[in-house]
């Protein structure tokens, strides 16, 4: 059930990537037209593509994490047995939960000093682009907690056990 959840809440953040993306791009390309074309620009473009990115980057960690498609390396972890792959998982799981407290904390911290400060050029609380961080941590953290839950109750299949994706251009990778 909360698997079904998190898929949705993924697909739902891919789909708010692509919008920004398109639209940084429209702003972006249409700021450069002006520019050239007209000596002339919007202001607003530049600062809304640049929270646009941080937004759209921070979404994208969360949809990386779901889809274990962070880097990392097996060079150690592969050598392990199941039950020691199993352990580095769980520790690596509790350290990341750490992390993702830590992200929240700090990110909670710059919103509420950020309130009452506004952008230049947009006029709103800049506490919104720290607040990307807030989402992140909250959305990270119960994809973190879900997966130690499958890994501590034996739900977790050894296959996963690995807690990234290799690259395509590894070259353990098949053809």
């Amino acid at each position: 059930m909360l698997n079904r959840w998190i898929d949705l809440y993924c697909r739902a953040l891919g789909a708010l990537m692509v919008l920004c993306l398109t639209l940084m791009v429209v702003m972006v390309f249409t700021n450069v037209v002006l520019r050239y074309a007209f000596n002339s620009g919007i202001n607003v473009s530049e600062e809304l593509s640049r929270w646009l990115f941080v937004w759209m980057t921070f979404m994208g960690a969360v949809v990386a994490l779901r889809q274990r498609g962070h880097l990392g390396t097996d060079m150690l972890v592969a050598r392990l047995s199941v039950r020691g792959k199993r352990a580095v998982l769980g520790l690596a799981y509790v350290l990341m939960l750490f992390c993702c407290a830590l992200v929240f904390q700090g990110s909670w911290a710059q919103t509420q000093i950020n309130l009452g400060t506004t952008s230049a050029v947009l006029e709103v609380p800049t506490a919104w682009l720290y607040a990307s961080g807030l989402v992140f941590a909250a959305s990270a953290t119960v994809i973190l907690l879900h997966s130690l839950w499958r890994l501590v109750s034996g739900q977790m299949p050894d296959d996963e056990l690995v807690g990234f994706q290799e690259s395509e251009e590894s070259p353990h990778s098949p053809a």
